[in-house]
């Protein structure tokens, strides 16, 4: 049974963390556990962006960035999928460079270490090339870049929907069995 992490970084899109938060709540015969790590920076946009505080309302175990006492801060817990959604280029940037510092980075770590799912939503444009360098080491290493870039064949209406064009690509990426628009599906 799958055990996943997720880390909510500062970066812009609180709307694809709620997204995925959401879908895993209705996914819950999937995994064993969630655990979220989420940055004082991060608070702050999802409260700017989406206007509420509601990230506190999910049924999951929320770690402090610097506890290092949560199970996934070591291999032998068994977190098996680690999703970054959205990822700053910081975030990446200190994963790429194996700097473990914080819960996210140790995790992050563990997970490429372990040679598990880590699936870091890149949310910047432009990219410089740092950002280009630090994403082609993550992905040597075993780490999958998913970029925030929504699609649109399946015509969404609603910003919500232009989100879950993402998570559904993240949730696929995970291995897990999401329900969204297929290519080639009627609408």
């Amino acid at each position: 049974m799958n055990k996943i992490i997720v880390s909510i970084t500062g970066a812009s899109g609180a709307i694809y963390a709620k997204c995925l938060l959401d879908s895993l709540v209705q996914m819950k015969d999937q995994y064993e556990a969630v655990g979220v790590i989420m940055s004082d920076n991060a608070k702050i946009v999802w409260e700017t962006e989406l206007g509420n505080n509601n990230y506190a309302n999910y049924p999951f175990t929320f770690y402090a960035k610097n506890d290092f006492n949560a199970p996934f801060a070591s291999g032998s817990a068994q977190y098996n999928i680690m999703i970054a959604v959205p990822c700053s280029m910081g975030m990446l940037g200190r994963i790429a460079s194996g700097v473990s510092d914080d819960l996210c980075t140790r995790a992050a770590d563990v997970i490429l270490k372990e040679r598990r799912k880590l699936i870091l939503v890149a949310r910047e444009t432009p990219y410089n090339l740092i950002h280009i360098k630090n994403m082609e080491t993550v992905t040597l290493a075993g780490g999958i870049i998913c970029p925030a870039t929504p699609s649109f064949y399946s015509k969404p209406q609603t910003i919500e929907e232009v989100a879950y064009t993402v998570v559904h690509r993240i949730l696929d990426l995970a291995g897990l069995n999401a329900k969204g628009y297929r290519w080639g599906s009627k609408i």
